[in-house]
């Protein structure tokens, strides 16, 4: 397995847990535990939320945005109020107007190797699209998983032939390549990464897998990271396939477990998350428990986003949207079984949350019309 080597001490092998896919596992019985949810202070205002917002409101009937899309994994919205899609197997972006409609095809990433949970994956915006005109996708090659930053359309680059690698030594796998990228609201991008299916490189510092990395536009380590020079943020996950943020910038992780509990984490720099020695709430002090854990057949959680008071997580075999409220609350799951898989959950710029179904990705049960994009208006 190639991967990038850090500049600087690694910290103790910890030992190899044998490891399994989550979204693949035998189902068994359903049950959620829910650690202490973040204090009031530190959950996001409910005045002008949006759908399903902390005060009980319950999502309605969605509007069908775009349908007939291949296995669709990032969305990312430009500044008009379009979406950007990837399409994990053909390595396509497409595009799909605000109110819906049919995709356009505006970007193809040549390099990418799809195999297993691999191919074209996160994609992001950036803060500054408006005058630079840069995107960001992570995809798996034929020797690793890497980062690369291309010129949208209009300005001046019509495919991602010409991308700029920015990272790259992130090792891939069949399994466990994590893949979510996301700019944070310190203007630096966070990259969710996996285990490549090798739970002892989570525990290595001096490794890329297995991390939450931050990094700037550049790919270098972002100033203030815990160690000078390392782009690790936190340590210690097994395959983190969701970032969000609350209004309070209170940082959320969302990670497949093997095949006990799935999590979702709150992001503290330099903290370690447990995997392999850990998996769900260990009360164990040298790891960070969840705020939340599911049993990995009714989640496999993979994206995820805040609106209103709540915070949104896309269940894959699961086949629901569970809603954590962030003030208190017990979570609760939305939509089980109706659209299938679920992979993305993202707020658009009006406040509406998009929703993208996984149904042809080789372990669903494809409906007609599928995979596609669902929206739930702001409320």
């Amino acid at each position: 397995m190639n991967r990038t080597r850090l500049a600087f001490a690694a910290a103790g092998t910890a030992l190899l847990v044998g490891c399994s896919d989550a979204e693949s596992t035998p189902k068994g019985q359903a049950t959620y535990s829910a650690a202490p949810a973040p204090s009031a202070s530190a959950a996001a205002s409910t005045s002008g939320s949006a759908p399903g917002s902390a005060g009980g409101a319950r999502l309605g009937q969605p509007q069908t945005i775009a349908t007939g899309i291949e296995v669709p994994w990032g969305l990312a919205f430009l500044p008009d109020g379009s979406a950007l899609v990837s399409e994990r197997e053909s390595g396509d972006i497409l595009q799909i107007p605000a109110g819906g409609g049919d995709p356009r095809k505006v970007h193809h990433l040549d390099g990418v190797s799809p195999a297993g949970e691999g191919g074209l994956l996160g994609i992001a915006v950036d803060p500054d699209y408006a005058t630079n005109k840069f995107l960001y996708a992570y995809f798996t090659s034929e020797s690793d998983n890497r980062i690369i930053r291309f010129v949208g359309e209009g300005g001046g680059g019509t495919d991602g032939a010409a991308g700029k690698v920015i990272l790259d030594g992130i090792g891939k796998a069949g399994i466990h390549n994590g893949g979510r990228i996301a700019f944070g609201p310190d203007g630096f991008l966070y990259v969710g990464t996996g285990d490549a299916g090798d739970g002892s490189a989570s525990q290595d510092r001096g490794d890329l897998n297995g991390k939450i990395l931050r990094i700037t536009r550049d790919g270098a380590a972002a100033p203030g990271n815990p160690t000078a020079g390392s782009p690790v943020w936190s340590m210690g996950h097994r395959n983190v396939q969701g970032l969000a943020w609350g209004a309070d910038k209170t940082m959320y992780g969302i990670e497949f477990g093997q095949n006990t509990w799935d999590e979702v984490n709150v992001i503290e720099p330099g903290k370690n998350y447990g995997w392999p020695e850990a998996e769900g709430k260990a009360g164990d002090s040298r790891y960070v428990d969840p705020i939340v854990q599911w049993s990995t057949d009714e989640a496999s959680p993979s994206g995820a986003a805040v609106a209103g008071g709540n915070l949104y997580v896309a269940g894959l075999r699961g086949e629901r949207l569970w809603v954590v409220p962030l003030g208190g609350g017990e979570p609760r799951a939305e939509f089980t079984g109706t659209y299938g898989r679920l992979r993305t959950v993202a707020t658009a710029p009006d406040g509406a949350l998009w929703l993208t179904t996984s149904n042809r990705d080789g372990r669903g049960d494809p409906q007609d019309g599928d995979d596609r994009i669902l929206r739930f208006p702001a409320a």
